[in-house]
């Protein structure tokens, strides 16, 4: 069976017809850096566009040399009246792409895949777009199994996607239930919770954190293994989400991690 987003699409006369096909089920790109990663990292990119395709060669000749010369295939130049138009905010780079979402049975696999080599981050009830994708960001950084949403927030949307800078497709990212977090024991961060600086985090491990707003839902917290804090100054109320994952990852990274 041959799948319309498995061939790049040739030449520029019928890319916008091409892109509006493809649009509802594939991952918009938006930004070089978007791009850069995803090809990277393994992503399918049916299609590709720049305002100034020489410009953004040159960007990936300078930033990553590794990529350019798939990036030379992939790319096709449109006037930038025709990106604009393909995307809802245009980029500073002027370039954009859509990427074959991973499917949701491999990004299971993975995550549930025992005797992992590092952790799961889970963000219980997330409300925050950008948040999330600086999380997936994050994670993909520290080389993370995944980043697992629970709740109504949807980890692949384009802003949550345009946070991660294409990070996606470098760790498993899905929306799971509390139920079916994968296995491991659950480390939630609560203020309440035993100092984190105390506790040896275990490459299976998977962290769990709350909205800003409210914490921990009670279906989390019941699920916990462990309840962790982090150091923080007396009257300071919260840690940025974002924060809270980089300073627990980063203690992970310090028993033996990355």
């Amino acid at each position: 069976m041959n799948d319309p987003a498995s061939h790049a699409v040739a030449g520029s006369a019928d890319l916008v017809t091409a892109w509006h096909r493809l649009a509802g089920t594939c991952v918009l790109l938006d930004g070089f850096h978007a791009l850069k990663h995803a090809v990277r990292f393994g992503a399918e990119v049916p299609v590709a566009v720049a305002a100034d395709r020489r410009a953004a060669l040159t960007l990936a000749e300078e930033l990553a040399p590794d990529v350019r010369p798939a990036l030379e295939a992939l790319l096709t130049e449109v006037p930038e009246r025709t990106y604009a138009a393909l995307v809802p905010r245009p980029h500073p780079t002027a370039v954009a792409a859509l990427a074959v979402r991973p499917s949701r049975a491999a990004n299971l696999e993975r995550l549930a895949r025992t005797a992992r080599s590092s952790p799961v981050v889970v963000l219980d009830n997330p409300r925050n777009l950008g948040n999330a994708g600086a999380v997936i960001r994050l994670a993909a950084g520290f080389g993370a199994t995944g980043v697992v949403t629970t709740g109504t927030l949807d980890p692949w949307h384009p802003t949550v996607v345009r946070g991660g800078a294409g990070l996606h497709f470098a760790t498993a990212v899905e929306r799971l239930a509390v139920a079916e977090l994968p296995p491991g024991p659950v480390f939630a961060l609560d203020p309440e919770g035993d100092d984190l600086r105390g506790v040896r985090l275990p490459d299976d491990a998977v962290l769990a954190f709350g909205s800003e707003r409210s914490g921990l839902s009670a279906e989390l917290r019941a699920r916990a293994d462990h309840l962790l804090s982090l150091p923080m100054r007396p009257q300071v109320s919260s840690y940025n989400l974002a924060t809270s994952v980089a300073m627990t990852l980063y203690h992970w990274s310090l028993g033996g991690g990355v």
